[in-house]
């Protein structure tokens, strides 16, 4: 039985659909074992189907990792950073791009971090720093309540492209966390932020922004939502209607910025946080010329649809990069390899025993290489600033070592 079905059944197997952890009973009293009851986070089902598998070592050609964390998940350890990129030489990810450069200082030091010793397999974004020396508790003292603040972020990304920053990232807290003078959310379209936007189309930065989450985090936590368990984990990801706005009015004030920029390059983090339906990011890019989209941690949406997947890969070969939402453990990153490049059948998105996205496993798309080339780096080389010519160096290193 397809492990989504499985979902479905739940109701079925756990009347209370619970976490033994949460229910007050011993784990073992809830293990579906001699007809007893089997609570959600003892269920390990293990699957019958026999295919054919190809397990992949590294991707097929060079990468650039347009979307990566290495301040936040590597804590600006350098032995973790060595054991990354030991990784990324057995997995043929020729650059990863750290999302998390920071401004000012903190980009100086980001800088230091990932250049000193590996000035070639490293982009770095800026972020904008709606705070400031505000009281993170009183957003109303916070910098971006300030007249001139869009002009001073605009200088501010021109002093990091100085730096070498390649671009700017918006995470999902612009829209469902930082808070106005008045308390209610900022407005992704708030024409306030116009000169930062604009900046970076003069400048010649991408902006990729975080907009939403998935669907499934703004419906109601009950038995028909097929993420109960993630959200069980992480309540702080749900956003109810009461206290959020829609995700399709999050999303809409996206777009309206995206057009309102024509000159400026945006792209859409995690499939435009809308992997789920493929048919309106498909009118998105066809509405949005200076849109792409990249497939950060959403293999598992993307790979659960895989003929809608294929030919949306095929027919906008040329607006997708590839990103991973990493560093991640080797093992999750073959399976982005083998969602791509081959016509493997039900096999997990994640290294987890306990899917962390749902009850479910995926489809490989099999694409041709031209299109594999393009999402892998050709695009990003394209769209990314100095992405082509560490690319080059890196390509020369490893020719160098080969001799």
């Amino acid at each position: 039985m397809p492990l989504f079905r499985y979902a479905l059944l739940l109701p079925l197997i756990v009347p209370t659909l619970t976490f033994a952890q949460d229910s007050g009973i011993e784990p073992a009293a809830l293990d579906g074992r001699d007809g007893r009851n089997l609570a959600l986070d003892q269920f390990f089902p293990q699957p019958q189907l026999k295919v054919a598998e190809t397990k992949l070592e590294q991707a097929k050609f060079p990468v650039i990792d347009a979307h990566t964390h290495f301040r936040y998940r590597l804590r600006s350890s350098p032995e973790q950073l060595d054991d990354f990129v030991a990784v990324m030489d057995k997995q043929n990810i020729a650059i990863c791009v750290s999302l998390d450069g920071r401004l000012g200082d903190e980009f100086d030091a980001h800088a230091k971090y990932l250049w000193t010793k590996y000035p070639n397999r490293f982009l770095i974004y800026a972020n904008i720093d709606w705070q400031g020396a505000g009281d993170p508790d009183k957003p109303e003292t916070w910098d971006c309540q300030r007249p001139d603040f869009g002009r001073r972020m605009a200088m501010a990304l021109a002093d990091a492209k100085e730096k070498g920053a390649s671009g700017l990232k918006l995470f999902k807290q612009f829209g469902l966390g930082h808070k106005d003078a008045d308390g209610s959310l900022l407005k992704i379209d708030d024409p306030r932020w116009d000169p930062i936007w604009k900046a970076c189309g003069e400048l010649g930065l991408p902006v990729i922004i975080h907009t939403a989450d998935p669907a499934a985090f703004f419906d109601p936590i009950d038995e028909t939502n097929e993420r109960w368990e993630e959200l069980h984990r992480h309540p702080d990801w749900h956003f109810p209607p009461d206290k959020f706005p829609t995700r399709q009015s999050l999303l809409e004030a996206r777009n309206r910025v995206i057009a309102r920029h024509p000159e400026t390059t945006f792209i859409g983090a995690h499939f435009a946080n809308n992997s789920e339906d493929l048919a309106t990011v498909a009118k998105w890019l066809h509405t949005y010329p200076n849109l792409v989209i990249e497939p950060a941690s959403r293999i598992s949406e993307l790979g659960r649809q895989p003929y809608t997947s294929r030919k949306f890969f095929l027919k906008y070969a040329d607006r997708i990069l590839f990103g991973t939402d990493g560093p991640w453990p080797e093992l999750r990153l073959t399976y982005y390899w083998r969602f791509l490049e081959t016509y493997n059948e039900y096999f997990p998105y994640s290294e987890k025993p306990f899917p962390p996205q749902g009850f479910w496993r995926i489809y490989g798309i099999g694409l041709p290489d031209d299109v594999l080339k393009k999402v892998y780096s050709e695009n990003a080389c394209r769209i990314i600033p100095h992405a082509q010519e560490k690319l080059d160096a890196w390509r020369k290193e490893q020719a160098a070592a080969s001799k």
